[in-house]
Order: C-alpha cells, then structure tokens, then sequence
C-alpha cells in the first residue's frame, strides 16, 4: 500500500484576494509616488521658464536702448518693445503670475520686469 500525501502548496492553485489585493496596493502606491515627482518637476520647469521670460525681456530692454540710443530712466514700454518687433506679443507666466513691467529704461542690475509668483525671480541680476 502506497502512501498519499498531499502538500499543500501542491494543492492551492493561483493567488488568493489577500495577494492580489497587496499586489495592487504596491502599485498603487508607486502611482502616487510617480504623481508626486512629475508635480514637483512641473512647477520646476515653469519657475525656470518664467526666470527665462524675465532674462529675455531685460537682453530686449537693453538692446531696444541701445538702437534707440537711451539711457537709464528713458522711458521704455513693453508695448514699444512689442512693436520694434522684440516679441510677438507681451511674455506671460507659465504658473499663472503676472508680470509688472518697468516703465523706464532701468539701471545696470536692476530687472525690468517682475513676477507676481513667489521664487519666480532670477538668483542675481548684478550684470543686468
């Protein structure tokens, strides 16, 4: 007479709900992770964005004053700007701020242009 012995794992076939339902927890959790990271780098993006816009707008400032031949405290408008064919049209926040436009050429490290959103402003505009 041969013994029959049966071992348990031989018998259960395929994953119980406990199993799956960890599995899914898991990856449910590395979603929220990934979500997490991809907001943060957006709003990274759009505040190097919006530094840029400034950057662009002061190089624009200061050439239009040297065609033209002005000088610190000249005035000088983002519409002037806009129409010496500088940009298409006035530069806008990528987050939604605002920006405040000089109304006079500014001086050597003063920006011309700002932004209403916090940490939307360049580290250091000495040269500027």
């Amino acid at each position: 007479m041969k013994l029959v012995t049966r071992n348990r794992l031989t018998v259960q076939r395929g994953t119980t709900l406990i199993e799956l339902s960890v599995v899914i927890a898991v990856i449910l959790l590395l979603v929220s992770v990934l979500f997490v990271g991809v907001s943060g780098w957006k709003n990274a993006a759009n505040q190097a964005v919006c530094v840029l816009n400034i950057a662009t707008v002061q190089k624009a400032v200061r050439s239009y004053a040297a065609a033209n031949t002005l000088n610190a405290g000249d005035p000088c408008s983002m519409d002037q700007l806009v129409a010496a064919g500088y940009f298409a049209s006035a530069p806008t926040c990528p987050s939604g701020g605002t920006y405040t436009a000089g109304t006079t050429v500014p001086a050597v490290g003063i920006a011309y242009l700002t932004c209403s959103q916090a940490g939307h402003a360049p580290k250091s505009s000495a040269n500027w």
